[in-house]
């Protein structure tokens, strides 16, 4: 059955005129849009969360013969020695793939206990108090000296006061601030609103089928951050069949895989974990070439300009 129906047409109407799709749809159209080099998709493994861990990755799908586009830590920047900010920047810099760090100390870390129960998990990573934000700031000032431009955000308040500080000159101006699937945000209308606070990429919900993922597509030009698998603790699905089609109607898209080799979220990769992440990104890239063919991947080392209409 379609999504949209006849009902709720003065509803439905009020949102287009907001610049919102009317509903989910049935029928999926292809995106038209690209990263700002023509190309369609780029692909992203996440929960790297140790410097060695990036480098066996990058190194490795190298030597394999495809592209790593983009590495994300997720334990927080908070976590790691200034050495190891600085050796992922650099290992950022000479494999040619975008660094993101995960800002701190977030409400999972701090002393609030109504984080660690079924109810106050919908706070997800968000930021405990006005102390929190400060922090956090001083996080990102962190990862900048240490030559870090990438940064994953958790908290919607945090992006506005991360892009306002950016535009003011207080921060980079090249900095790049994702928008992390744990804030929990899966429509079209709230993807607008985190374009608007100055989000560069986002991380929709991972479970999205692919009508609510083209609906988000036509509200925002950011590229889109899509799991094609995810760790056990995340549902552990794998969506690898949907990746071409995840790349059709979302482009310009990361396609965020091999995390179904791990158990759950802020970890660190084995050794036999880390072959595993790299055998489900070559699989992911070996789909792609062969149920469609035309998407181009952008090359190892252009990263830094987001998107083109």
């Amino acid at each position: 059955m379609s999504a949209v129906t006849s009902f709720f047409n003065e509803t439905r109407a009020q949102l287009g005129r907001l610049g919102l799709p009317t509903g989910d749809g049935e029928s999926v159209a292809d995106s038209e849009l690209t990263f700002d080099d023509g190309c369609h998709f780029r692909i992203e493994v996440p929960t790297v969360n140790s410097a060695q861990a990036a480098e066996t990755l990058l190194s490795e799908s190298r030597r394999r013969g495809f592209t790593i586009n983009r590495v994300t830590e997720t334990r927080g920047m908070y976590r790691h020695t200034a050495r190891e900010l600085r050796a992922y920047a650099e290992l950022g810099e000479e494999y040619g793939a975008q660094i993101l760090m995960s800002v701190g100390p977030r409400a999972a870390y701090d002393i609030g206990a109504g984080v660690q129960t079924p109810e106050g998990a919908r706070i997800g990573y968000r930021l405990r108090g006005q102390e929190q934000v400060v922090r956090a700031i001083e996080d990102v000032k962190r990862g900048v000296e240490a030559g870090v431009r990438g940064f994953v955000v958790y908290d919607e308040g945090l992006l506005w006061v991360l892009h306002r500080m950016r535009t003011a000159g207080e921060l980079p101006a090249d900095i790049h601030l994702k928008i992390s699937a744990h804030c929990g945000h899966g429509n079209a209308a709230s993807a607008q609103m985190l374009e608007m606070l100055g989000a560069n990429s986002f991380n929709p919900v991972r479970d999205l089928p692919l009508p609510m993922i083209a609906a988000i597509r036509e509200a925002v030009a950011i590229p889109l951050d899509c799991h094609v698998d995810n760790p056990k603790l995340s549902g552990g699905f794998v969506r690898t069949y949907e990746a071409p089609e995840f790349v059709r109607v979302a482009a310009p898209v990361y396609l965020k895989t091999g995390n179904s080799a791990l158990e759950g979220h802020g970890v660190s990769p084995t050794p036999c974990q880390l072959d595993d992440i790299l055998r489900q990104v070559e699989i992911v890239t070996e789909f792609l070439d062969r149920h469609l063919p035309t998407a181009r991947q952008t090359p190892a080392g252009r990263h830094h300009v987001p998107v083109a209409g």
